[in-house]
């Protein structure tokens, strides 16, 4: 039996992931107020590094969702971005409609680009994209019932393993064939963009910049927490047990779809809010979010940082994509040479990730502490 008094320290899971939540609600709080500091001050942070690394805890709440099914479940899914991008695509046709007659054609109902290509009234599911909490909504749920619907047949059809990967990699790569159609109503080749503000507010504005990147921060933490709490109940174990025997854990009578479903489904929304809160802040979303190599990219991620850890696997994102800026730069014909032997480095010499193997030569040290300490401590029965 769980021991209940000890829910705050189980939600939060270890060190790691209290200091990931310190520092996120620290980074809420401090981040809009450098920013605020005159630009020749030291301790000024630059608009560019408050929408990059918003950039980056987008993808980091992508690599949780991912280490959710992955890491606790046995579930490797190489088709996340096409959560990740239904919910990018929810907030940016909300972003569209706010445009009205600020487009280049002045037409106060259809977006641009159904105006080139002379579409004569909005297509029904665009309706209710004017509201943003709809639009919030929607972001949720799109990628929520996608997950339940593929995940409804994958998992009761018992599919596992490279199989499941494959099929997931499938799906996302159909969606970003019917999304780069034109007739398909969301852009087509160019998607959604030239976004001008949200509720009212100028995307272009550093308050609003710094309110999004707080905004990316709490959405982070609080679904660290979740995830935590998901994996430290009875609901965690069970996972664990199918991600480690499930054909045993069958035989216990569990419905072990059920479960896959259920976390498969959260992992989804979870990745639709990280695209959700991606896109005004990249000012852009296009069918190339769809990309299969992108969904394997997240999968590098939680490789990098630790699966099994979440905080390692949000680690990793940002660890991996601010390489990937800096050698883009400085190497950019290298940069994909340079993930591959991340990968390989990472997989033979921290072959549980940079979060797990932090986590075990913690352990290890602690453990020889207290061996010492006991080894120095007097002996019942011994004087001196």
């Amino acid at each position: 039996m769980r021991r209940q008094g000890s829910l705050f320290f189980q939600t939060l899971g270890d060190t790691g992931g209290t200091i990931l939540v310190a520092l996120l609600l620290a980074a809420a709080v401090l981040v809009p107020i450098l920013n605020g500091l005159p630009a020749s001050s030291p301790f000024h942070v630059s608009n560019y590094l408050v929408s990059l690394f918003g950039k980056y805890l987008c993808f980091a709440l992508l690599a949780l969702s991912v280490d959710l099914i992955w890491g606790f479940a046995g579930i490797l899914s190489l088709g996340h971005g096409a959560f990740f991008a239904l919910g990018g695509y929810a907030m940016g046709m909300h972003l569209m409609r706010e445009i009205g007659t600020r487009g280049v054609y002045g037409n106060p109902v259809l977006p641009d680009f159904m105006v080139f290509l002379n579409w004569k009234e909005l297509p029904w599911y665009w309706y209710g994209f004017d509201s943003f909490p709809f639009a919030a909504l929607m972001a949720v749920l799109m990628p929520g019932a996608l997950a339940f619907v593929f995940g409804w047949f994958a998992f009761r059809s018992r599919v596992t393993g490279v199989y499941l990967s494959i099929i997931t990699q499938a799906l996302t790569f159909a969606l970003m064939l019917a999304f780069f159609r034109n007739n398909f109503g969301f852009g087509g080749n160019n998607g959604l963009t030239d976004f001008k503000d949200i509720l009212g507010y100028s995307l272009q504005a550093p308050t609003t910049r710094v309110t999004l990147f707080a905004a990316s921060a709490l959405a982070l933490a609080l679904g660290y927490v979740l995830c935590r709490f998901l994996v430290s109940s009875r609901l965690g174990s069970v996972l664990i047990a199918v991600r480690d025997a499930e054909s045993r854990t069958r035989f216990l009578g569990y419905r072990v779809e059920h479960y896959k479903l259920f976390a498969f489904v959260v992992s989804a929304m979870l990745a639709g809010i990280a695209g959700a809160l991606y896109v005004p802040q990249v000012g852009i979303i296009n069918p190339r979010e769809f990309a299969p190599a992108n969904s394997i990219e997240i999968v590098i991620w939680v490789a990098v940082g630790g699966r099994g850890t979440l905080w390692g696997a949000a680690l990793g994102a940002v660890l991996v994509n601010y390489g990937k800026t800096y050698f883009t730069g400085a190497l950019p014909e290298m940069w994909l040479y340079v993930l591959g032997a991340l990968f390989i480095g990472v997989t033979l010499f921290l072959p549980k990730g940079v979060g797990g193997s932090a986590r075990e030569w913690i352990g290890k040290l602690m453990a020889r502490a207290t061996k010492a300490k006991l080894a120095l401590a007097p002996q019942p029965g011994v004087t001196e």
